[in-house]
C-alpha cells in the first residue's frame, strides 16, 4: 500500500512549514532484498510454508474419494497412452520403454505441475496477502512443495515397476540424480517467482504458461530418445550447444541416464541382436558436470528472479 509523507520546507523567515509531497512508501516490505536477513525470516516462517502445503493438497484432493491416488494414477495413464502410441503405432524399439518414459515424466511433471500451480499462487491467495503479512516468496515455494508430494507418489510408482520388471541399474549413474533433481528444485523455484509476480500484473501470464509448457514439454526428450536429437545435431555444434541451454532437457538426460541407464541397449530385431541408441552417448562424468554448470546457472537465475519478485511483492496488496 501507499502512504504520504509529511517533508519539511524552510521558508525565507526560516519558520519551518510543513509540506505535503506524493511520496511512495513500501509500506509492506523494505526497499531492497537482504539475503541473509531474508533467510533467517522464511526459516522462521516455515510453519506457514507447510501449512500453506497442506492446504493446497486438501483443497486438490477435497471431495475426491481416490485422494492423493490419483498422483499415482497420472504417470499410469501417461504410460498407457505413450506406451501405445510409441510401441504400436509409432514403433520405437526402445526396451524397457516404461522405465525410460517415467523417469522423464518424473522430471517433467514436477515442473510442469509447480509452474501452473505457481503462475496462481499469489491471486489465488488474495485474501491472505491483503489481510496478513507473512513472507510473499512463500506462496510459489508452496506450489513446489505441493508438486514434490506429487513427486514422490510418482516415484514410488517408477520403482516399483522398476522391481517388478528387474530394470534397475546400478552404478555411478545414480549419483547424477541427487545433482539433476538439485538444478530442477532451484530452475523451478525461479520461474514460479517470476510468474507469481508477473501474474499478479498480468493475468495473462497463466494461460501463456499453459502454452508455453506444452511446447517446452515437445523440445524435451521425454517421450523420444536423446540420442536421435544428439545424432541430428552432431553434425551441427551450434544447434547442440542451442538444445542443451534448455535447463529441462539437461535435467531430463540426468534423470534418464540415473533411473533408465541403458545408454546403448541391445535389442532383438530378425534373431540378430542390434545396438540401439536410446540415450545420448556421452559419460556420466560429462553429464555431471553439465548438471552442475546447470546448477550454477539456476542459482544466479534464483537470485535474480527472488530479487524481482521481492521488488514487486510490496504492491501485491494494491493489485489484488
Amino acid at each position: 500500500m501507499r502512504e504520504r509523507t509529511l517533508a519539511t520546507v524552510t521558508t525565507s523567515d526560516a519558520t519551518p512549514t510543513p509540506a505535503r509531497s506524493d511520496v511512495a512508501v513500501r509500506t509492506s516490505e523494505p526497499p531492497h532484498l537482504h539475503v541473509g536477513p531474508r533467510l533467517r525470516e522464511l526459516w522462521a516462517a516455515r510453519q506457514i510454508l507447510g501449512n500453506l502445503v497442506r492446504k493446497e493438497i486438501k483443497v486438490k484432493y477435497k471431495s475426491s474419494v481416490l485422494g492423493a491416488a490419483w498422483s499415482m494414477l497420472n504417470p499410469i495413464l501417461y504410460l498407457a497412452v505413450f506406451s501405445l502410441v510409441f510401441t504400436v503405432v509409432l514403433k520405437n524399439n526402445i526396451p524397457h520403454f516404461p522405465v525410460y518414459l517415467l523417469s522423464g515424466l518424473l522430471a517433467w511433471n514436477l515442473f510442469s505441475t509447480s509452474l501452473g500451480l505457481g503462475a496462481r499462487s499469489v491471486v489465488d491467495n488474495a485474501s491472505l496477502v491483503t489481510k496478513v503479512y507473512f513472507p510473499r516468496e512463500l506462496l510459489p515455494l508452496a506450489s513446489v512443495g505441493t508438486a514434490l508430494v506429487d513427486f514422490v507418489l510418482q516415484g514410488m510408482v517408477l520403482l516399483l515397476f522398476m522391481a517388478v520388471s528387474r530394470s534397475v541399474v546400478l552404478g555411478w549413474n545414480l549419483l547424477l540424480l541427487p545433482l539433476a533433481m538439485f538444478a530442477l528444485l532451484v530452475f523451478t523455484c525461479s520461474l514460479n517467482m517470476w510468474v507469481a509476480a508477473l501474474n499478479v500484473r498480468y493475468r495473462d501470464t497463466q494461460h501463456l504458461v499453459n502454452i508455453a509448457l506444452l511446447t517446452w514439454f515437445w523440445v524435451t526428450p521425454v517421450v523420444y530418445p536423446s540420442a536421435f536429437v544428439w545424432a541430428r545435431l552432431q553434425p551441427h555444434i551450434a544447434f547442440k550447444l542451442l538444445y542443451l541451454v534448455n535447463p529441462m532437457a539437461d535435467v531430463v538426460l540426468g534423470f534418464q541416464r540415473a533411473l533408465y541407464g541403458h545408454v546403448t541397449p541391445t535389442v532383438q530385431r530378425g534373431g540378430t541382436a542390434v545396438a540401439a541408441p536410446v540415450l545420448a552417448p556421452v559419460s556420466v562424468t560429462w553429464l555431471a558436470m553439465l548438471l552442475g554448470a546447470v546448477s550454477i546457472g539456476c542459482i544466479l537465475l534464483f537470485l535474480l528472479a527472488w530479487r524481482t519478485f521481492f521488488h514487486l511483492s510490496g504492491d501485491f496488496a494494491e493489485e489484488l
